[in-house]
């Protein structure tokens, strides 16, 4: 790893983008895999349009609460922003890899991702808890450094769970409902908040009709890719 490039990070977050992440074609077939830090990069992603495979896990309580976090100081990308309750990638290995119809390497990497950033044991996240609904293309800058550009699974699960957050992953959690997310959303910049882009596009193009439909998403499932926000072509403006 370049010392220049990770001066004055986290020795963990500097040592996790080392990861070799799934590299895609604009359709989501796999086409090779590189490193964390050069999926990351957003020199390499403009000059080289790189894409990657993501997820982003959105899990409800059973009082119909969602889980959100905000990302600890020492994340390379997007530090200290709020998001959904788990946003991570699956690796280039075979677990995370295989394809059944209903993303189960997908489903595997969420569930090892819920425990390394919350502490949501395994045992207490089963892989047939989550439901895969849609995929979402998207790009956007975490700084002049660092980015993202993903196709990025979205998983939802209702559960009740006990959550530890990981100090160098997770800075706070809280749980909202309805009215306080539109609120937090709202009012971000005036309070001095900032909201992960993929979570705000979520927001305001899907979330909340499944959030009134938790007990019957299987019928919001669909098979697209849905292309949104600045840089991605064909993107819904």
């Amino acid at each position: 790893m370049d010392p220049a490039l990770f001066a004055g990070y986290d020795e963990e977050q500097i040592r996790l983008m080392a990861e070799e992440c799934i590299l895609l074609d604009e359709n989501d077939n796999v086409i090779g895999h590189a490193d964390k830090k050069t999926c990351h990069l957003n020199e390499v992603i403009n000059s080289r349009n790189l894409l990657h495979r993501a997820f982003s896990v959105f899990l409800f309580n059973s009082n119909g609460e969602l889980l959100l976090q905000q990302r600890a100081a020492e994340k390379i990308t997007f530090p200290q922003y709020w998001t959904n309750t788990c946003c991570s990638h699956p690796l280039f290995v075979a677990d995370e890899m295989e394809e059944d119809g209903n993303a189960i390497g997908v489903r595997r990497a969420a569930q090892r991702k819920l425990e390394h950033e919350l502490g949501i044991r395994p045992a207490d996240m089963p892989l047939d808890a989550f439901t895969w609904l849609t995929r979402l293309h998207y790009k956007a800058a975490s700084d002049g450094i660092w980015g993202e550009h993903e196709i990025d699974y979205i998983l939802l699960v209702q559960r009740d769970v006990d959550v530890a957050p990981v100090a160098n992953e997770v800075m706070a959690v809280r749980y909202v409902n309805k009215d306080q997310l539109r609120e937090l959303i709202d009012t971000a910049a005036e309070r001095g908040l900032r909201i992960t882009p993929w979570f705000k596009l979520i927001v305001e193009s899907f979330l909340f009709k499944w959030w009134d439909n938790l007990s019957g998403l299987a019928a919001f499932r669909d098979s697209a890719i849905h292309r949104l926000g600045d840089g991605v072509p064909g993107a819904k403006a």
